[in-house]
């Protein structure tokens, strides 16, 4: 879908990448522009003590990437990075915008150089502020400041991280959806566009929902544990087995009788105090109780039966073992073969967007450091002279 589309990702971490890869996986040839020691997420493993030498968490972000290595502290590596940007659709990049201005990559800069350029920034904190130079990642900018960690955990609880790159990978399909965007516009006027991606903003979306309701009547609920959640009956509960579902029931009061019939007690749903949803609000506790010693009564496998028959919506809390082997993960196309550099493949997620009919999943493996290296200078023109001497200085590798 994206074939001919360039895109130059000056890019390291994960939510930057995270975005070309996705734009990869469509089609689109990404030259990925690597700092002299690599992008950092290729020591991840290192980084935690691990002696592991493959690194899927590099590998997902990267697949099918072409990699160069420049050295952008010398004018000479600027100049390289230029001529590359110099016929692209895409310039991706997350280096601070302080650092792309005193490089001259910034978007006034670039825009010269290339008009019809989509020239996207990804910040922690945006173009504008006090903070558009501050370090940004995802447990600061996503998940902390934008108010994710102090909401999700319930009243009493400290805070906690998230998990890897989880806030990164969000702002991932936040920006490759606004590059799209931005190509719809170049292709239709032949005009580029700045596209500004923050883990800020995308927190802020992604917890819209509440953060509509704190703008709109300045106060949010918190967060409440089992026992007192509203609707109760919209809840986790185990089984028998010892296995979690979760049950979502559906907007009014249709479910309730369903759900006490479904757990083997449809008397509780004759309870007049309990008909509606003030009701069973006051009497929470009592009703997760019951529901918990109701639906401990069936394994997994009868209640899924008993709700089925309902028609309740639910579904299992799964470890990821349990994901990895879940048949209607494969059917949904959430898991892809991988090409491998030692051969054969292995199974990674996938982008987030299906296209049934078209070439939408990995182009190739992950590149090694400076792979692409001599090729790309090639592409632009350079002898074998030239290229050989940027080597022998360090300019490249």
């Amino acid at each position: 879908m994206l074939e001919g589309i360039k895109v130059v990702e000056y890019a390291t971490y994960m939510a930057a990448p995270g975005a070309g890869c996705i734009l990869s996986d469509w089609g689109a040839e990404v030259i990925k522009i690597e700092p002299p020691n690599g992008d950092p997420i290729r020591q991840f493993f290192a980084t935690i003590g691990s002696d592991i030498s493959d690194n899927p968490v590099f590998d997902f972000d990267n697949r099918g990437k072409k990699s160069v290595v420049v050295d952008t502290s010398k004018p000479e590596g600027v100049e390289i990075v230029k001529k590359l940007i110099a016929d692209a659709d895409v310039f991706l990049t997350n280096v601070r915008p302080g650092g792309l201005e005193r490089s001259g990559l910034d978007y006034e800069s670039l825009k010269k150089l290339n008009p019809g350029l989509v020239y996207c920034t990804l910040t922690g904190y945006g173009l504008e502020g006090p903070d558009k130079d501050r370090p940004g990642f995802d447990i600061a900018s996503f998940w902390s400041r934008a108010g994710l960690a102090k909401l999700f955990p319930p009243k009493g609880m400290d805070p906690f991280p998230l998990r890897t790159a989880f806030g990164d990978h969000v702002t991932s399909i936040a920006a490759s959806s606004a590059i799209n965007a931005a190509l719809v516009k170049k292709f239709r006027t032949g005009e580029g566009q700045l596209v500004e991606a923050s883990l800020l903003r995308t927190g802020l979306y992604t917890i819209g929902s509440d953060f509509a309701i704190q703008l709109f009547f300045d106060r949010i609920a918190s967060t409440k544990s089992r026992e007192e959640t509203n609707p109760p009956i919209m809840n986790f509960f185990q089984t028998k087995d010892e296995k979690w579902i979760c049950i979502v029931a559906r907007q009014g009061n249709s479910d309730w009788p369903k759900i006490c019939k479904a757990a083997g007690i449809p008397e509780l749903a004759e309870d007049e105090s309990l008909k509606s949803g003030k009701g069973r609000k006051a009497a929470s506790r009592e009703i997760v109780s019951k529901l918990d010693a109701a639906f401990g009564q069936f394994d997994k496998t009868e209640l899924a039966d008993r709700l089925d028959a309902e028609q309740i919506a639910w579904a299992p809390v799964q470890s990821l073992a349990e994901v990895a082997a879940d048949p209607q993960v494969m059917a949904s196309g959430g898991i892809v073969d991988t090409p491998s550099r030692a051969g054969g493949t292995f199974r990674s997620p996938a982008s987030p967007a299906r296209f049934p009919g078209a070439e939408d999943g990995p182009k190739g493996p992950a590149p090694t450091m400076g792979e692409h290296t001599r090729e790309t200078l090639a592409a632009l023109g350079m002898s074998d002279a030239e290229i050989d001497a940027l080597y022998d200085t360090g300019i490249v590798k």
